[in-house]
């Protein structure tokens, strides 16, 4: 019997993330009778020169968000726009059909900027590195 190779990788490779997704899409289709998984990215761009800023990355399957990844340059915090970003995946994600939307943030960035916009902890798992905590958050859409 042939053996496959398990291969460990620090790239990102595309193939590989397209056969992934592929695969979990048909088999929530077979099994849920539905594959909505879709990216959802709000993205924040320079005015003048449309270079890319800031923003969010996340995703939408099967009536949840996933909100992945938030960033946004030191000098554009506290301006009230990761509001409006936050606002606008909220917002997107219902009009996908969402009813939930999660995320992990890290003890140290933005706990309580979620808190503040009515995403709630659900729960904290510590790092082996003191005061660093992964927090996992929800928010009903």
């Amino acid at each position: 019997m042939k053996t496959n190779a398990i291969v460990v990788s620090d790239s990102a490779e595309p193939d590989f993330e397209r056969v992934i997704a592929q695969g979990l899409d048909e088999f929530n289709e077979q099994v849920a009778g539905l594959s909505d998984r879709r990216p959802l990215n709000i993205i924040v761009r320079d005015a003048d020169s449309n270079e890319v800023l800031g923003g969010a990355v996340g995703r939408t399957s099967l009536g949840l968000a996933f909100l992945d990844r938030f960033h946004l340059p030191s000098q554009m915090r506290g301006s009230g726009l990761g509001t409006k970003i936050l606002e606008a995946f909220e917002d997107e994600a219902r009009q996908r059909g969402c009813s939930s939307a999660v995320l992990y943030t890290i003890s140290f960035q933005a706990p309580g900027f979620y808190e503040k916009n009515g995403w709630t902890s659900f729960g904290e798992i510590r790092s082996e590195r003191e005061g660093i905590s992964r927090v996992f958050m929800s928010k009903k859409l």
